[in-house]
């Protein structure tokens, strides 16, 4: 069984298949409902031809009756509904017109970026240094037969080597004896051996005190760099007086380190900009535009005349003059 509606607009009654307005014709498969809240569209599936009438606040529905079909007819179809209220009807157009829009927008600005007129440039800057602050350490050793005449020979040979550092101009405060160690030393012995009434050898280890070896250690922190490398050359000299002492090799540091390394870097800067203007100055109608970005690179500390390199970045303390090289990564516009 199929209901239909009969509709009136302005005073007239129409049916399916009939005009609303001219040129939007209701389907003879198509029913309209209207009301002052919301409207109603049916349809009959199947129907792919659907042209909807316009909507008018005077279409009102008058009557609805059903309709048995007949014998000849064809077989009955099932019915779609779409409901929706006006104010949710405009925001979902108003979505898909918005949604739209950007979504062209978007595809438009893809299609037309700019591509960058850069220039990359690493810019370098080099100083020669000298060492301010030295660190240097001597080793004292004294070996006895027991541990009290080990501990007392050592006692003598570290009071000697004292002595020979504040005679070269150290001072006091300078220098530092560090703890003294004594230990045992020990000798391994193997022992060949037959087993009595046996052809059979037999060896055999041991360990044989020798005797204790008593060890300290003398640091000297000074920015009399000089001086104390004097000190570190002659302090063998002890050796005459049967003193076994060992010079270590110093320690060079430099401690305006941090303000240099901000002086270095600018430099660095500097010298990136000027390379970039030669290189487009070269290449002729075009010129540095704004910084667009820079990084510093890493910070090498070689001795005197090196070139040796490292991702991490050198901090050389063998050396008494040295090289400090800075290295900043720019990125500059071309106009």
């Amino acid at each position: 069984m199929v209901r239909q509606r009969h509709l009136r607009f302005l005073g007239q009654a129409l049916r399916p298949g009939q005009s609303l307005t001219s040129g939007h014709p209701v389907g003879p498969d198509i029913f309209l409902i209207l009301s002052a809240e919301k409207f109603r569209i049916h349809w009959l599936t199947g129907d792919d031809n659907f042209h909807p009438a316009i909507s008018n606040p005077n279409i009102e529905p008058i009557m609805s009756h059903e309709i048995s079909p007949s014998p000849h007819s064809p077989a009955q179809k099932n019915i779609r509904h779409i409901s929706l209220p006006p104010l949710a009807a405009f925001a979902l157009a108003l979505g898909m017109v918005l949604s739209t829009l950007i979504a062209a927008v978007t595809w438009k600005d893809v299609r037309k970026r700019q591509e960058k007129n850069n220039i990359r440039i690493t810019g370098s800057a080099r100083e020669r240094i000298v060492s301010d602050l030295i660190h240097w350490s001597a080793g004292v050793e004294a070996k006895a037969a027991d541990r009290t005449a080990a501990y007392v020979a050592l006692k003598s040979g570290t009071d000697k080597v004292v002595a020979f550092l504040k005679g070269q101009g150290i001072k006091p405060e300078e220098i530092q004896a560090q703890s003294a160690s004594v230990n045992e030393v020990f000798e391994t012995v193997n022992e060949d051996k037959v087993l009595p009434g046996t052809n059979v050898p037999l060896r055999t280890t041991k360990q044989v005190s020798k005797g204790f070896r008593a060890g300290q250690l003398i640091t000297v922190s000074s920015t009399n760099v000089l001086l104390i490398e004097k000190a570190a050359r002659e302090i063998t000299a002890l050796l005459e007086q049967n003193v076994d002492v060992t010079s270590n090799p110093p320690r060079y540091y430099y401690t305006r380190l941090g303000e240099l390394k901000l002086k270095m870097l600018a430099e660095a800067a500097k010298d990136a900009r000027g390379r970039a203007e030669n290189i487009l100055t070269s290449a002729g109608n075009t010129s540095v535009g704004k910084l667009v970005y820079a990084d510093m690179g890493v910070i090498n500390i070689n001795p005197a005349n090196s070139t040796n390199t490292s991702n991490e970045g050198n901090n050389d303390t063998s050396s008494y003059e040295k090289d400090i090289i800075t290295i900043v990564h720019a990125e500059y516009q071309v106009k």
